[in-house]
């Protein structure tokens, strides 16, 4: 049922850009990622983990993440351009997207994401659209491929799903910042939020390490 929760919110997000509502389909992107984080934790937590939820979740994640954002993308900033250009363009995403679930079923590699993960890349395109910002065809196109690029490269993004006990004082400056920036840039804070994270897999930033709070055991090997 949540991850039905995913794919109705991309689905829907894709039917308002054809009503021309493109903000508020940007926002249900949005809210697809919120329902895709917590399908996991309903499926552990219940210990209700199957293969058939595993297929389920990618296959809604193309539509959410991948198809959905192409789709919004496309129609803010890459109508017209080149005439099928910008189309192509778009498309793009979705097929690497769809490239990318497809390596991750098959090829499981513990530790970070392999590759930036579609629902960032899916988000981060769709911030644009949520904050408001204008985009020249050319620099939306290179937007695209870039982020095309980045799921299907081997760049390391953290993973929050290998995080076990939570560093409170850690999780308390995120917050903090999170709140910080929601009232300095309002609705642009989460393209901020997701361009930061976008820059993280270059700098291999380990997120689930950095939110973890530190067990004995590593104490002991530091001393």
């Amino acid at each position: 049922m949540v991850t039905s929760g995913n794919l109705l919110c991309g689905m829907l997000s894709i039917i308002l850009v054809l009503q021309g509502w493109i903000v508020p389909a940007g926002w249900l992107i949005f809210i697809a990622v919120f329902f895709d984080f917590m399908d996991g934790k309903v499926a552990r937590s219940l210990g209700a983990g199957s293969s058939f939820g595993v297929e389920y979740d990618s296959l809604a994640d193309v539509v959410s993440f991948g198809v959905a954002p192409a789709i919004l993308f496309y129609s803010a900033y890459l109508e017209g351009f080149f005439g099928v250009g910008g189309a192509l363009v778009a498309s793009f995403v979705a097929l690497c997207g769809a490239l990318r679930l497809a390596r991750f079923n098959i090829i499981h590699v513990p530790g970070p994401f392999q590759g930036l993960p579609i629902p960032g890349a899916g988000l981060f395109l769709a911030s644009f659209v949520i904050g408001g910002i204008p985009l020249p065809p050319l620099v939306a196109a290179f937007f695209c491929l870039s982020v095309g690029g980045l799921m299907i490269s081997s760049v390391p993004y953290g993973n929050l799903k290998g995080m076990k006990r939570t560093d409170k004082k850690r999780v308390a400056l995120f917050y903090i910042i999170s709140i910080g920036l929601i009232i300095g840039l309002h609705s642009r804070a989460v393209l901020a939020g997701m361009t930061i994270y976008v820059i993280s897999g270059f700098l291999k930033i380990d997120w689930a390490k950095w939110f973890s709070e530190e067990s004995e055991e590593d104490v002991l090997e530091k001393n």
